[in-house]
Order: structure tokens, then sequence, then C-alpha cells
């Protein structure tokens, strides 16, 4: 099984109090949390890749104890706050592989991985036999701040306006099937596709 997931932030205490106000006491115990959230879905063969900002430390050490109690196989798109991949003291052999960008199928879609959200993506304009998308786009970076509303209005524009006429000389709506897999949307516990899809879905009705 492969799932997704985005900006944990493990060590980044700031974040119980600003920007994301997670709630925790200290940064332990949210550290703790996410560990429990991971491995409550998680088994030792999935996959699980990780969207950027994995971890604020600079110490390759504390990043590779953390990653030692997770379980799976993990694979990293770098994000902005990964500083610790340069360390001497962390081992890369932790991720599977470790990529600023990444192209990958899951079951016959294609994805898009990036830490920052991409509009003009790669595939935007593939469609499957419904006249649906075939590909998406997940990123984070933004997690639940003004950015994400700013995407899902364009989003939306998108979706409502930007139309044109198949080889068949039918009306198609050109997909924008972009999906933030922020920690917080999934309670720290990473999804698969069908999963994030639908809590997207879900997430966005509700922003209009």
């Amino acid at each position: 099984m492969r799932y997704y997931i985005a900006d944990l932030h493990f060590c980044h205490g700031n974040l119980n109090d600003h920007m994301d106000c997670r709630g925790f006491s200290s940064t332990e115990e949210m550290n703790q949390h996410m560990i429990d959230k991971w491995n409550s879905r998680v088994r030792s063969n999935d996959e699980v890749v990780i969207l950027g900002d994995f971890c604020i430390s600079t110490t390759g050490k504390e990043v590779n104890e953390i990653l030692a109690r997770l379980k799976g196989r993990k694979y990293l798109i770098v994000g902005n706050h990964d500083k610790y991949i340069e360390r001497r003291s962390f081992d890369r052999s932790a991720f599977k592989w470790i990529e600023n960008y990444k192209e990958l199928k899951d079951n016959k879609r294609r994805i898009i991985l990036s830490h920052y959200p991409i509009m003009c993506y790669n595939g935007q304009y593939h469609f499957d036999g419904d006249g649906g998308g075939k590909t998406y786009m997940l990123y984070g970076h933004v997690h639940n701040t003004y950015d994400e509303i700013l995407i899902n209005n364009y989003i939306n524009e998108v979706k409502a306006k930007t139309r044109y006429m198949d080889t068949l000389e039918r009306e198609v709506t050109v997909p924008c099937q972009m999906i933030n897999c922020f920690c917080m949307f999934s309670d720290y516990v990473p999804l698969t596709l069908d999963e994030w899809i639908e809590v997207d879905k879900k997430r966005r009705e509700k922003m209009g």
C-alpha cells in the first residue's frame, strides 16, 4: 500500500502556538502523537511518500531517531525546511529516495509530487474514458493558510470557466486535480490517493 502526507514538521514546537496552532503542550508530545498516528496505519511493507518538511531539526541524529520509529518504506520530496539532509550525521539511506520533484503511477493514474503547489502541471489535460482527469498534483508547503484559500479559488475558477471542445466535439472542463496533503487535514495519518481524493473533495466543498 502506498500513502502520502505533507508538512509533519517534527520538532517544530512553535507550530503548537503559531501558524498551525496544533495545540500540543510540548514538542515531545507533538512528535509522539504523530509517530503514534503514523504507526496506527502504516505497516512494515507499506510505502509512505512525504511531500516535504518532514522535520525542522538540523541535527541529523535526531531525524535518524524519529525515522527509525516510523514503520514502512519512506520516500522524501524535499521541502524548504528539510535542511538536515545535508548534514553528515544524517543517514540518507533512511529514505528509499530523496527528490525535489517526482512523477509516479498509482493505480494507472499519474501522480505529480512536489512540495510546492504547481498550478499548471504535467498531464493536467489527460483524460480518462469518462472525461475525467487521469493526473493528480499532490503538494504541501501552504499548510492551511490564506495561500490554500487562494489555490482553492484558482481551482474553482478553472473548473468553472476553462472549457474547450475535444476531438469528439464535446465540451470538456479542464481538470485541476490538486490536493494539499497537509498532515492536519488527515489528523496526522498518512492516506492513500483515493482517501486523499475524498478528504480533499469534502474539505473544498466546505471552503466553497
